[in-house]
């Protein structure tokens, strides 16, 4: 576990990743994180869950109707 301390930037408030929970991440500066609230407390994550559900159901799309998107490709 790892501890973070909310420091003060300018008129907001926020914490510094430490490199260990950025290369866990797989994240750097300037990326995106989201916070998401859980039943049991909150998330940080490095990508939107609801984008990953479109696109899973993006992929399954594309496998069932591959042929029909191969056609209309040409």
């Amino acid at each position: 576990m790892l501890t973070l301390k909310a420091r003060k930037f300018g008129n907001s408030v926020g914490v510094i990743l430490p490199k260990e929970a950025l290369d866990k991440l797989k994240m750097g500066e300037g990326d995106q994180v989201y916070l998401t609230e859980t039943a049991d407390g909150y998330r940080l994550t490095p990508y939107e869950p609801d984008f990953e559900h479109q696109m899973t159901a993006a992929q399954d799309i594309m496998k069932r109707y591959r042929n029909t998107l191969r056609e209309l490709a040409k």
